[in-house]
């Protein structure tokens, strides 16, 4: 037996032989119902999704509240292993929200083999079937459970009723749905056939082997997607949730189970990071790691990962979306107003806890006077307040790591004589990890929060001299040097040649570029999302390029003539 190939037990033979018969995939091109993006309610005053919404809120903000207990499921199975994770509301700190069960290294184990089994039938089912069940699922989200997803969102991961709105109700549904439509895009394609004796045809494979995503707190919709998306072309997936985001990726998980997702195709398995690497990559059925999360941790995963590249069946395949220390660049003929309230969005929305988030802004000195009266007068009406409360435009930060951290960086700033603060720059964790909104001024471009990636209600402005035909072109250059990350930026200007400018020289540093919009807000289907340099691999959420990294093509030429010779005619002589 070759090194790491799988001995099938005889129950698993039985069950493929018995699949192969029993599946039909040749049913042909799909054409499935018409795909638009999901309806955004806008929970205003006195509107009935917000009443709904509140409601639901309400069961966890109810003083007898008793915390939920998350367990692992494996093969269909729920375990409690007794080694738990105790979440606290992150806005309110001395309440517990849920106690998370961890999987050891042997119920890892158990998952991979589980995954392995179920494997066999799950690619063999006819896409037509797959994508019946996210579409199923879609419709679940969209309607029954979008009220109890949107409030465990808000109170797990302390996002304000809007916000959960486009993330783990919108984006989550426009995810399904939109794979739906690109996987049966990509199975419709078909080389051509030049002669007619033969036939050409393409067979999208499933990667051998299972599919380790690893989901970060910040974005319910990604959680869904980095499980998905690899499923929905066959994969089998082990799912490390985010330890700060379990509650609404449990949810997500129950909602695929009753929409017909068969036990083992996704197996639930919060654990410790550590432990879920080791058991992943000393696995020979490991193809692929999806991560979206810190830079440092994607790195340190990938270099453990080439430690083991020997381990593995078949050389794996790594789709990571990461960090970002995104710009906003204000050219002197921008409009002022679009420039500052594109900013404070871009930069406060969600506590700047977006991987898009806007943290350097450079403004012209010319209109600098204009621009900071404005947006510090703005940013001073923003409230920061508890996630259910309809006024609050942001909350709290995730946990006390990421409040530390945050801290960390505004204690330097308020010691470093290059910079000052304009506005905010306070923190208090008396009741939860709350930060205020905080606008710095430096006059060093390469500060170290002009440079490092904070993810916090942080935005550090440097004021450029414009007085020079050349200014425009130097702080663009500036800016594409500044950060190794290349996620996402934008530039605000009415000039065309400005504009034009700016997108060739910031060609490379971002994935997604804005131009008079801000930084943050890519929809699925309309602006597929990731970035390159150290901020991922650049693989397009929300398109059809993703759902290529999840499939092995195999290309079969099939000949109906047959050779009377081995001779071609030039050998004549």
């Amino acid at each position: 037996m070759l090194r790491g190939t799988h001995k099938l037990s005889r129950k698993t033979t039985r069950l493929f032989h018995t699949s192969t018969k029993k599946l039909d995939t040749s049913y042909g091109s799909l054409h499935i119902p018409k795909i638009t993006n999901e309806p955004t309610y806008e929970y205003a005053k006195g509107s009935k999704e917000r009443e709904l919404l509140l409601r639901e809120c309400t069961k966890y903000t109810d003083p007898f509240y008793k915390p939920i207990e998350i367990p692992l499921i494996i093969n269909g199975e729920e375990y409690r292993t007794g080694d738990t994770f105790a979440r606290e509301f992150p806005s309110h700190k001395k309440k517990v929200l849920y106690n998370m069960h961890l999987a050891d290294e042997h119920h890892l184990k158990m998952a991979i083999e589980g995954s392995i089994e179920a494997k066999f039938k799950w690619e063999q089912l006819p896409l037509d079937q797959k994508i019946a069940i996210f579409l199923k699922a879609a419709d679940l989200l969209s309607g029954k459970y979008r009220y109890k997803v949107l409030a465990s969102c808000m109170m797990g991961q302390g996002k304000t009723m809007y916000q959960a709105e486009i993330d783990a109700a919108c984006e989550t549904i426009d995810f399904w749905r939109f794979n739906a439509l690109y996987a049966s895009q990509i199975y419709d394609r078909q080389p051509q056939t030049k002669k007619s004796s033969l036939w050409n045809k393409t067979e999208f494979r499933s990667l051998e082997g299972f599919v380790a995503a690893i989901s970060p707190f910040n974005f319910t919709a990604i959680g869904s997607n980095l499980v998905s998306a690899p499923a929905l072309m066959g994969n089998v997936v082990l799912w490390k949730p985010s330890h700060a985001a379990a509650l609404s990726n449990y949810y997500i998980y129950q909602i695929l189970k009753e929409a017909g997702m068969p036990d083992g195709v996704i197996q639930f398995v919060p654990s410790e990071g550590p432990t879920f690497g080791q058991a992943s990559f000393s696995s020979p059925h490991f193809s692929c790691l999806h991560f979206t999360g810190g830079t440092k941790t994607f790195q340190m995963l990938y270099k453990q990962l080439a430690n083991s590249i020997e381990t593995f069946n078949a050389t794996p395949r790594v789709v990571a979306e990461t960090g970002g220390k995104n710009f906003h660049v204000m050219h002197e003929s921008a409009n002022i107003e679009n420039f500052v309230h594109n900013t404070i969005r871009g930069a406060f929305e969600y506590s700047g806890q977006k991987c898009s988030a806007a943290s350097r802004v450079y403004v012209p000195k010319s209109k600098w006077n204009q621009v900071r009266e404005m947006l510090v007068e703005e940013v001073r009406r923003v409230k920061v307040g508890q996630p259910e409360d309809p006024s609050s435009f942001t909350s709290c930060v995730i946990d006390k790591n990421s409040f530390d951290k945050i801290s960390g960086f505004l204690e330097r700033a308020r010691n470093d004589p290059d910079i000052k603060v304009l506005c905010g720059g306070h923190c208090d964790d008396s009741v939860g990890y709350f930060v205020d909104l905080t606008v710095l001024l430096t006059s060093n471009p390469k500060s170290e929060t002009m440079c490092e990636e904070i993810f916090g209600p942080v935005v550090t402005v440097y004021v450029y001299d414009d007085s020079g035909e050349e200014s425009w072109i130097d702080v663009l250059k500036l800016v594409d040097s500044t950060s190794p990350y290349g996620l996402t930026g934008a530039v605000f200007a009415t000039d065309r040649y400005a504009i034009m400018t700016a997108n060739k020289i910031l060609r490379h540093s971002s994935g997604n570029f804005y131009i008079n919009d801000k930084s943050t807000g890519a929809v699925v289907g309309q602006q597929p999302f990731g970035g390159g340099r150290v901020s991922g691999t650049n693989d397009k959420a929300g398109s059809e390029q993703l759902l290529w990294r999840f499939t092995s093509v195999r290309t079969i030429k099939e000949n109906f003539g047959e050779l009377t010779s081995w001779k071609y005619p030039s050998t004549e002589y």
